[in-house]
């Protein structure tokens, strides 16, 4: 078996089949409250952050099976991304023009706790856009909803130069900037453009200028000569002695790394693709565990391990002090594709040795051994052991390892180089 046998048998077997069965065949979009073995339904409330990547899972997933790449039940998954689009149109926009952050399993709008705001968050309406951007790419349904999802995205901007925007679950205080921001509208500004291309040459354009102004914000704001991406930071770049503004995120750093070798490649800036090399490599020297393996959640800047500094209050802080050790699935899976794909470009026996270290790490520690379940057990402490609680949203995620996994796919078909090359050089990966 090669590494693209292996991703397909990971998706058509193990990790999709469980989506499959998460769609509410009732009311449309998908059920995501479950526990972290994926075995118990917690709850039937929609976060729209989650039903906008599930949107986006379920159209590439057609996409690819269309086009060959996997094999999966093409009606199936169109009648799951045509109902998730209808439940979202229908329900998720307030009148505001924002995005609800929770609605009920019919769509009703529901505040997370009494008396908080509905519209709690940015990223709500980030992954709305991806998920229909993605939709209309798929399904070439741009006449019918690209204006609507151009009105969102435009409002997510006025609200970005406003200042108006909220970020729950992870507040970013006044006075300071979070390098999440940027890092998810250089995705976005991606993925819509791609759904513009062919369709309004004025707003692809627009899009492209964004993703470069994006990439530059990014490279020259957030990250130092080291290749450290900061997270929170005051406006200048600077930091202070805070435990907010000490701690790194290795997982969205190499994340991040990946939308600007996106970026920089199609602008022909390979002093950008370098500096994304640096900042992976950076993440994962210092995000590594050397004691049991795996990236931690969260690191300190200048000695990595335990985020140091004095707290300075609110929830933020308090989630690094008490989760910076975790294992979690999303960094893991983002750092098998960023590695694959730097590879793909460098051909370097570094990147090769992390990649084999990793996929070792990653499918002999979150793969759920229930194959009936599947997925995987995507919350871990540092010692592998599974974390039943949550980490951000109260929900098992759809999108990350579905995501990485169908990139990493869609780059072995096309480089089968890369493939036999990877496949080569690991002489356990058969085995895990």
């Amino acid at each position: 078996m090669n590494l693209l046998s292996f991703y397909r048998e990971q998706v058509e077997k193990e990790i999709l089949p469980f989506w499959i069965r998460a769609f509410d065949e009732e009311c449309g979009g998908v059920f995501t409250c479950f526990d972290n073995e994926g075995k118990h339904q917690m709850s039937t409330d929609k976060y729209v952050w989650s039903q906008g990547r599930y949107l986006w899972v379920v159209s590439r997933a057609y996409g690819m099976s269309a086009g060959g790449k996997l094999d999966s039940d093409l009606e199936t998954l169109k009648f799951r991304a045509d109902r998730t689009m209808d439940f979202l149109k229908k329900y998720c926009l307030l009148p505001n023009g924002a995005c609800c952050f929770l609605l009920t399993r019919e769509g009703r709008t529901k505040a997370v706790r009494p008396g908080t705001p509905l519209d709690q968050s940015i990223f709500a309406d980030c992954f709305v856009i991806l998920g229909f951007a993605e939709y209309m790419r798929v399904f070439d349904k741009r006449e019918e909803l690209f204006e609507w999802t151009w009105r969102l995205y435009q409002n997510v901007e006025e609200r970005i130069i406003a200042g108006t925007f909220r970020t729950e679950p992870y507040p970013v205080p006044a006075g300071m900037k979070s390098h999440s921001v940027p890092m998810i509208l250089l995705n976005v500004s991606q993925e819509l453009r791609q759904a513009a291309t062919g369709f309004d040459a004025e707003k692809e354009a627009y899009l492209a200028e964004r993703e470069q102004c994006l990439m530059e914000e990014i490279l020259n704001g957030y990250c130092d000569g080291d290749g450290r991406i900061g997270e929170v930071l005051f406006p200048d770049g600077t930091r202070d002695d805070t435990v907010l503004a000490r701690h790194l995120n290795p997982g969205h750093s190499v994340e991040d790394a990946w939308f600007l070798v996106h970026t920089a490649r199609e602008a022909g800036r390979t002093d950008a693709v370098d500096q994304a090399r640096r900042i992976v490599l950076r993440a994962l020297s210092i995000g590594w565990d050397e004691v049991y393996g795996g990236l931690f959640r969260y690191v300190d800047y200048e000695y990595g391990v335990r985020p140091q500094g004095r707290d300075g209050g609110g929830a933020f802080s308090k989630l690094i002090r008490d989760t910076w050790d975790y294992k979690l699935w999303w960094p893991h899976s983002e750092a098998l594709y960023a590695l694959l794909l730097l590879d793909s470009i460098y051909r370097e026996q570094e990147l090769e040795s992390w990649y084999a270290k990793l996929h070792k790490y990653v499918f002999s520690t979150f793969p759920n051994p229930d194959r009936d379940i599947g997925e995987w057990i995507q919350i871990r402490r540092r010692d592998g052991k599974p974390e039943d609680r949550v980490v951000a949203l109260p929900v098992k995620d759809p999108y990350h390892i579905l995501r990485d996994l169908f990139l990493i796919i869609d780059l072995l078909s096309h480089d089968a180089a890369l493939d036999t090359r990877i496949t080569a050089g690991m002489k356990e990966w058969r085995n895990v």
